[in-house]
């Protein structure tokens, strides 16, 4: 419970330093309405992640004894993995069908409305999981982690999205760091939940999974007394008095001023234009660079090997060397690691963090293959494994864990970003599905080896940042959208006339 503190006064004192900035002065109820989001948002994604893990015996020996019951014979191991694994995936399956329909109810119900609406998912959720023990269908798991899989995916997908469009230009990176530090608090949260201490005990599975709907509550308890999106108010219903009142309640008086004049000339900019479909993004050419970094960034997310080593921290702490009854406290600092990441979004920038981060998780790829390979040559080897672990969760948390989603929403404007996080969202979840059906190959393909594959995706990701992706901090979505322009006209203009050429065979 410390832990989980830990994350929340980490960030929120690194936005409180930068509330005297000259930019901007930071106003308090901003930064509640950042806590009202997320707590229903990513927190429920990072939670549901990682709560599924503690009770995997529990719900086997459920499974068995309901199909005993039933079928008057014991299940076979195969049949028992099979109705497992469903259990587990249905929440990937569930997350790309919350991706989808994500962004066309943010443009339908707003942002705001959007998360108070995706509760009812949860509620549900919480619901069938809890009564599954006592009414003896273990199917109720399967629709229930189908529920918190579109609970999570509609999160993930508006979330952000709210953040970005209420926070102010000067600390726009920071808030939306909210998302990055509520996903680790949800997995740290589940973690602490599944050990033995508290709801890990085998009668207790039931309360455990049932616990989503915590956040639920807590969301729609809090989120309702603050306002909607002033850019949404603005732009996509042309509420401007709504967009003041929003803008002063969030803001305050003094910063309201300059925020919607950023909003008026992107509305300007719009004029005439209307929500973009998903399929429309990839017909524009104007936006053929940011789609392709959207994509490639939400894919090397998952592909990266930190969902891996979430998903299979049990295998990894015990090719450590670490011992059984050791395991699921080791696990919990994975959780933890992450939380010490500092807030230098603003300090550094997001290319310098990304790029970064993505060049220290490879080198910690290389070093873990390393440890793994000559861990029987000493006992500190299985030590160091450890150490690179924690070192690999940490360098995620430094840049992909959190600018990822942050430049998904800067790199486009109002009429197009719902159908970019539908795209993002969706490419986010397929990965995820992939990397959890093919990583148990890697491992029995590879061994110890397993984890240069992510050392390749790494370090193709970081050049591909370093050679493309323009500085987004301090700068409004029209500026870096003109950025991506002017950038796209420089190459087309040093191709030796062929311009027009390239500008119809690029990507």
């Amino acid at each position: 419970s410390v832990a989980v503190f830990y994350v929340y006064i980490i960030y929120f004192f690194s936005l409180f330093m930068l509330r005297n900035t000259k930019e901007f002065v930071l106003h308090k109820p901003l930064l509640l309405a950042v806590c009202a989001a997320c707590i229903g948002g990513t927190f429920q994604y990072g939670y549901n992640i990682s709560v599924i893990n503690a009770p995997t015996q529990p719900v086997q020996n459920f499974i068995n004894q309901t199909w005993r019951e039933r079928y008057q014979t014991g299940i076979s191991e195969d049949v028992l993995t099979l109705l497992w694994s469903t259990i587990v995936s249905m929440f990937t399956l569930g997350g790309f069908v919350g991706a989808m329909i994500g962004g066309t109810l943010s443009v339908k119900l707003g942002r705001k409305g959007t998360l108070l609406t995706n509760n009812i998912f949860a509620l549900l959720a919480a619901l069938l999981m809890g009564l599954s023990h006592s009414a003896g269908l273990f199917e109720l798991l399967i629709i229930g982690r189908l529920l918190t899989g579109i609970n999570a995916g509609i999160g993930l997908c508006v979330q952000p999205l709210y953040l970005a469009e209420i926070a102010p230009t000067a600390i726009r990176g920071a808030m939306g760091m909210g998302t990055s530090v509520f996903i680790t608090g949800g997995i740290l949260t589940g973690q602490v939940m599944g050990l033995k201490e508290l709801l890990g005990r085998e009668e207790h599975w039931p309360i455990l999974l049932s616990t989503t709907c915590i956040p639920a509550f807590l969301q729609l308890l809090i989120l309702p007394w603050f306002p909607e999106s002033p850019r949404y108010l603005l732009i996509d219903k042309g509420d401007d008095e709504g967009c003041k009142k929003a803008l002063k309640q969030l803001h305050g008086m003094a910063a309201c001023d300059g925020e919607r004049e950023d909003i008026e000339k992107e509305k300007n900019n719009l004029a005439g234009f209307q929500a973009k479909k998903p399929w429309e993004l990839f017909t524009d050419r104007s936006l053929r660079w940011q789609l392709l970094t959207v994509v490639v960034l939400n894919i090397a997310q998952q592909l990266n090997g930190l969902n891996a080593i979430y998903f299979y921290a049990g295998y990894v702490f015990k090719q450590s060397g670490i011992p059984d009854d050791k395991i699921p406290y080791a696990t919990v600092g994975t959780g933890a690691c992450e939380c010490i990441t500092g807030m230098l979004i603003e300090c550094l920038g997001r290319k310098v963090l990304i790029t970064g981060g993505y060049t220290l998780m490879g080198i910690c790829c290389i070093l873990f293959t390393l440890t793994l390979t000559f861990q029987e040559a000493s006992p500190v080897f299985p030590y160091l494994s450890m150490v690179c672990v924690f070192a690999f969760i940490l360098s995620f948390g430094l840049g992909p864990g959190g600018v990822t989603n942050i430049l998904t929403t800067e790199l486009f404007t109002q009429n197009a970003r719902p159908a970019a996080y539908m795209i993002a969202g969706s490419v986010n979840w397929l990965s995820f599905f992939s990397i959890g059906m093919i990583f148990p190959f890697i491992v029995l393909g590879l061994k110890q080896y397993c984890f240069l594959v992510f050392l390749v995706v790494c370090c193709l990701v970081g050049a591909y940042i370093c050679l493309v992706v323009p500085e987004t901090k301090n700068k409004t979505f029209l500026e870096i959208q003109n950025e991506f322009l002017s950038s796209n006209k420089r190459k087309v203009g040093s191709c030796d006339g062929a311009g027009s050429t390239l500008l119809s065979t690029s990507i």
